[in-house]
């Protein structure tokens, strides 16, 4: 081809041999070169999933955080465990800097009670269900909360009622996900607000208490907490969640019984705020220390159980980017953090704490990725930035090909890279296969049993891949 080329060139008046000579080298040189650079990333993404496959310490690192520490609630001793635990991982693996960045984190109880039945039903008499306290919600003490249920599907629901409806009576919010939505956090977000807010909404009315279907994907009896926010005043009503079976079971004896009651008894208590850390540890750039590539998950979780896929495999898999990439002697051109941030559940306080003292102390930061999907089979990434730097990470996809990684798209970064956004920092979220993750969040069977090893891996394996390219392209 290229002597096809130089002939056809040479019998032209324009191109002497010898200048057709030197632009045929230069065409050969930028060839050699483009094929450099592809092979060279090929084959260093190539030792990423080898050394983590092959010798990986996420799971082992996870075992240990899950069923030796356990659930992790912020303010908790088994918090302040875990804020131990990881940062004397990150300097067993001598990263450059491991540091500890104070924050102070709500402190909520949940108490050792959690009761709840239906009373009195015309058709099954009184039924024992199940029932977690919402976090941050205050206790009704040993006398319970009990009242005639009123159903509702949202707050415009809600309203119509007024007070007339809503007086006195306990609030039973009834909204399932959406099964049609195939990304099941979309699922997720359009039935969270009435946990978050919903207890709130119910006191404008005179309500006395709230009871919330479980944000679950499936029909289970297992129910499932998180956060409530009470909004300035207005009365604190105690709120539970209750599993999506038996708030099925509540719905269908609400039809024919209007009359019907509702008890429940729980003891939650938000006590004095208490000194937690962020723990970060970092591999320092070798031509541009003073930027900041960081990868991180939440080292809190909900108290119920282990804390496994939420959050414990977003810091585990984001302690193995810095680990494996140390361990193939890459030395990296910015610097590298990995950041377990506390009290994302209850609070975020460690996400904003963050945020606020990288702008403090002038801190530019290239990009940040966030692991707090589950550590399920990985699909790809998340995008929230501008447009150009999109298309730079999506022209490195061919990359991802052989890994079976095919997701590049604008979304979501993640709740505790977030408070980076006013700063303009480019947010990458991870995203693996999340069908089964809203059968475990925010549940007692979070636990460590629950992760597979490879699945694991391969998400740590695709994180350290694009940290990697990150770090030596920039964007």
């Amino acid at each position: 081809m290229i002597l096809i080329i130089l002939c056809i060139l040479s019998k032209t008046q324009k191109y002497s041999t010898h200048n057709v000579m030197k632009k045929i080298l230069a065409l050969l040189l930028v060839t050699v070169s483009i094929q450099a650079f592809s092979q060279s990333d090929e084959e260093m993404i190539r030792n990423i999933y080898d050394e983590i496959l092959s010798n990986g310490e996420a799971y082992q690192k996870l075992e240990y955080l899950t069923t030796k520490i356990g659930g992790r609630l912020a303010g908790s001793p088994q918090a302040a465990a875990a804020v131990d635990y990881t940062k004397e991982v990150m300097e067993d693996y001598e990263f450059d800097n491991v540091f500890l960045q104070e924050v102070m984190v709500p402190h909520w109880v949940r108490g050792d009670k959690e009761i709840g039945r239906i009373v009195n039903s015309k058709k099954q008499g009184t039924v024992q269900v199940d029932v977690t306290a919402l976090g941050n919600s205050v206790g009704t003490g040993p006398k319970g909360v009990v009242g005639r249920v009123v159903e509702v599907q949202n707050f415009k629901e809600l309203a119509k009622l007024g007070k007339a409806g809503v007086e006195g009576k306990i609030v039973f919010f009834n909204r399932p996900l959406d099964p049609t939505k195939i990304n099941t956090f979309e699922a997720y977000g359009g039935a969270g607000n009435q946990r978050g807010a919903g207890p709130s909404e119910a006191a404008k009315y005179g309500a006395i208490g709230v009871v919330v279907r479980s944000l679950a994907s499936g029909i289970d009896d297992i129910p499932h907490t998180g956060s409530t926010r009470y909004a300035l005043n207005l009365p604190k009503l105690p709120a539970v969640a209750i599993s999506t079976m038996d708030a099925e079971l509540l719905s269908n004896l609400l039809v024919d019984d209007a009359d019907l009651s509702f008890y429940f008894e729980t003891y939650g208590e938000m006590k004095e705020d208490k000194l937690s850390y962020n723990v970060i540890g970092e591999i320092k750039g070798s031509e541009f220390p003073d930027e900041y590539v960081i990868v991180g998950g939440h080292l809190d979780s909900w108290d119920l159980a282990q804390g496994a896929h939420d959050d414990g495999t977003g810091c585990v898999q984001s302690i193995e980017v810095l680990r494996a990439l140390k361990a193939i002697g890459y030395q990296p051109k910015r610097t590298l953090r990995a950041v377990m941030f506390m009290n994302e559940e209850n609070g975020l306080r460690g996400g904003r704490k963050y945020a606020e003292l990288a702008e403090e102390n002038k801190e530019r930061h290239i990009a940040a990725m966030e692991s707090d999907r589950g550590g399920f089979t990985p699909l790809g990434f998340s995008l929230d930035m501008n447009d150009k730097h999109v298309k730079k990470i999506q022209s490195w996809a061919p990359l991802f090909k052989p890994y079976q990684i095919a997701m590049f798209e604008p979304g979501g970064g993640g709740a505790d890279i977030s408070p980076l956004k006013p700063q303009e920092v480019p947010l990458i979220g991870f995203v693996p296969d999340s069908q089964r993750y809203f059968d475990y969040h925010h549940t007692t069977i979070d636990t460590f049993d629950k992760v597979n090893k490879r699945e694991l891996e391969l998400g740590a394996a695709a994180m350290a891949s694009l940290i990697y390219l990150i770090d030596k392209y920039g964007l």
